[in-house]
């Protein structure tokens, strides 16, 4: 297997992993004001979210990284093209992320509503561009004969996209409440649970949907294949959910997200980038890759790196497994 194709599929596998984690993340900061009645509640949210959010994003910063060093055109068309949609999920990213840590600076309610507010923004916004920008990237995007995107912002708002995104930020609610579930005790395990149950079905629709848009769109047989399987995953979510079987529930769900990734890079490849003005124009695994020399270094790299990560993760992950509940949080 050649080198691009390999490293094609692993920043495929990169995407994965930041769609399973992040999309819990962005699920408990979108459901904050729905579970969260009081301060104390909000808190505990915060709280099941608090050791891992940060090491939930270097599975995107790593997956740039991938990108620009293995595949260097994609980068450059995609940064470019998609330059106001990335810019406004990097400061939602941003914004979350400082609201995380100056929430509890002050003692002071309305302090504590604003940053809030800004949890709950950066929590919508990418959990909605995401889903719009893999949306265009699947769909095809303006490209001229030299891979640059000659279209405008409005371009990438088309039906299909916009349903991506609709995509993304239901299953990153549902994803969230199950994890919620999973995560607390009490009142609040109770909710997130009947929640669960109501979102399931809105989830399923919107995802079948952009799923068999996608299915007939690109007649890609591997493609359908995991687009099925990640329907058959949502679908045995429900009588998790309903059964309150958290743990069950929640690889359901991160089984669908991993699989509906996987789903659209296959059904990208060769490509990384098609042109919807002529197919010479498109952007593949080949014609925007980094030289032979840089992917054999990057391969003996992530080979050496890769197994530290994925064990310290793991780690953070069984240290702070257990449940927690509103008794627990200081008034």
């Amino acid at each position: 297997m050649e080198l691009t194709t390999v490293w094609f599929a692993l920043i495929a596998l990169l995407w994965a992993g930041y769609f399973l984690l992040e999309g819990f993340d962005f699920g408990v900061g979108i459901l904050l004001p729905v579970l969260g009645r009081d301060n104390r509640e909000r808190r505990l949210l915060i709280n099941t979210i608090g050791p891992v959010w940060d090491g939930n994003e270097v599975w995107l910063i790593v997956a740039g990284g991938a990108t620009f060093a293995a595949f260097p055109e994609w980068y450059a068309t995609l940064f470019s093209g998609f330059y106001l949609p990335l810019l406004l999920i990097l400061a939602a990213l941003i914004i979350r992320g400082v609201a995380f840590e100056y929430r509890g600076k002050r003692d002071d309610d309305r302090w504590r509503r604003r940053w809030d507010l800004c949890i709950i923004a950066g929590s919508w916004i990418p959990a909605v561009l995401w889903g719009v920008a893999f949306g265009n990237i699947v769909r095809g995007v303006r490209l001229d004969a030299d891979h640059e995107y000659v279209g405008g912002f409005f371009d990438l708002l088309n039906p299909y996209a916009l349903v991506g995104g609709l995509t993304t930020l239901a299953l990153f609610t549902l994803h969230g409440a199950v994890f919620l579930a999973l995560k607390t005790d009490g009142e609040i395990r109770e909710r997130a649970g009947r929640l669960a149950a109501r979102l399931i079905g809105p989830a399923v629709v919107v995802a079948a949907g952009f799923l068999l848009w996608t299915a007939i769109a690109h007649h890609d047989v591997a493609g359908w294949i995991l687009m099925a399987a990640a329907a058959v995953s949502l679908l045995a979510a429900i009588p998790a959910i309903r059964a309150r079987r958290e743990g069950w529930a929640f690889l359901a769900t991160a089984a669908t997200l991993v699989l509906a990734v996987f789903a659209l890079f296959v059904t990208l490849f060769p490509n990384v980038m098609p042109s919807s003005i002529a197919d010479a124009n498109s952007l593949t695994v080949t014609n925007a890759s980094a030289s032979p020399y840089t992917l054999k270094v990057m391969t003996w790299v992530a080979v050496g790196c890769t197994p530290f990560v994925l064990l310290y993760q793991s780690w953070t992950y069984w240290v702070f497994r257990k449940r927690l509940s509103v008794e627990k949080i200081p008034a």
